[in-house]
């Protein structure tokens, strides 16, 4: 269970983020990133960050952009919540694949309907 402050600062973290990419996805037309949740460790030292990334078949080469631009990201965050964070958290991303899982379950059910009929 995490605590109300981590809760915060996690929400925090998540809108932060969200906004960076958002300036930085405006500039390559037709890409989305968007932020689906931030946990952060109880010591406040490491931040996870599922992203969703849309499309999903240029998925992996903007992960694997935003993670060689780890360090300027984490500082873009630290100038943002300077005020409200002594140190800002050490940022870990992964990909966030539950809206495809969702997608491959819904086919799974269609086609077993289909059998069905």
């Amino acid at each position: 269970m995490e605590s109300t402050r981590l809760q915060k600062i996690s929400r925090l973290v998540q809108k932060e983020l969200s906004e960076i990419f958002r300036r930085e996805t405006a500039k390559t037309r037709g890409t989305l990133v968007s932020v689906s949740s931030v946990r952060v460790s109880p010591d406040l030292s490491v931040a996870n960050v599922r992203l969703s990334i849309f499309p999903p078949e240029s998925a992996q080469e903007i992960m694997d952009n935003i993670t060689q631009n780890e360090r300027g990201i984490r500082y873009q965050l630290a100038q943002q919540v300077r005020y409200q964070l002594r140190r800002c958290p050490e940022l870990k991303f992964h990909i966030d694949d539950s809206l495809d899982y969702i997608e491959h379950i819904d086919q799974l059910l269609a086609k077993d309907k289909r059998k069905e009929d």
